[in-house]
């Protein structure tokens, strides 16, 4: 079991808040302590949505009900066909978000993870992707997550990979719990580029020798921020802006547009708005149980 590590919160000049959370593997100092690799998770490091899947997981435990994981599908699904995302859908993501984690241990989120992710996540870990983020290991190069998904979680999936850590969203935390209240924005677009930046500046990283990888084109502001950009798994709208700035291309689906079982990380609004039902879900079982 991964030892849980506090959360490092930096505020910027221009008020952007980021956070970021080590694992146990991270060394003291890297070998190459100037470059680093920043990796989104959904579709980019694993097959659908680490929300989506954590879910699942606590359905599986009958913390949620079939009807609410049906309800959640159903919002991974609307936000999937959306073309684009407008300022309301990511304010009532927000307010989702909030919902989602109020009331929640930080101690048991992360042991849910864990148990989670070895049963659910792991799977549908992609192996080409992994192996990309070895090899900047290998070079002595940190390597960290970037995801919408809360920081805790994160953590988690980068300590069962074998990575420094995650960058994520960051919710409040008082005597153990979350408040219901977050720390700056959900870790999506252009707060990734925010995130990635401070943490650049607090661990010396040069972001010209920096790479990053994500399959969407909501994440162009972290693509564009480094000195090496690839495109995985990508969308339409990113492969086109792939092209179009001679960025290297790896996709490891097979066939025909490999189907996606949950909504890409573009649509992060999605992805928390259908992670509300479950927590919601969960605060109802508590209260009656």
């Amino acid at each position: 079991m991964a030892r849980s590590r506090k959360v490092t919160v930096s505020t910027d000049a221009e008020g952007h808040t980021a956070g970021w959370a080590e694992t146990d593997l991270a060394p003291v100092s890297a070998p190459d302590p100037t470059a680093a690799a920043f990796f989104d998770v959904d579709n980019t490091m694993m097959q659908g949505a680490s929300i989506y899947w954590f879910a699942r997981g606590l359905a599986s435990r009958n913390y949620v009900t079939t009807g609410d994981l049906a309800r959640f599908a159903w919002q991974q699904l609307r936000f999937r066909l959306l073309a684009r995302e407008h300022a309301g859908d990511m304010s009532l993501a927000k307010e989702a978000a909030l919902a989602f984690v109020e009331g929640w241990r930080v101690n048991e989120v992360e042991h849910l993870a864990e148990e989670i992710f070895d049963e659910m996540m792991a799977p549908r870990i992609w192996a080409g992707t992994h192996q990309l983020a070895q090899r900047h290991l290998d070079a002595g190069q940190r390597v960290w997550l970037v995801s919408a998904a809360p920081v805790e979680i994160g953590r988690v999936i980068a300590a069962r990979l074998g990575l420094t850590g995650a960058i994520g969203t960051v919710a409040e935390v008082v005597d153990g719990a979350y408040t219901g209240r977050l720390v700056g924005d959900l870790m999506h677009g252009p707060a990734k580029a925010e995130a990635v930046t401070q943490l650049a500046a607090v661990e010396g990283l040069d972001l010209a020798r920096c790479a990053a990888y994500s399959d969407s084109a909501n994440d162009l502001p972290l693509l564009c921020a480094v000195g090496r950009a690839v495109a995985v798994n990508p969308d339409g709208a990113l492969l086109r802006q792939a092209r179009q700035h001679g960025w290297e291309v790896r996709d490891f689906r097979t066939g025909r547009r490999a189907v996606k079982i949950a909504v890409p990380s573009t649509a992060a609004a999605g992805l928390v708005a259908g992670a509300v039902t479950a927590g919601l879900a969960l605060q109802r079982r508590r209260r009656t149980g």
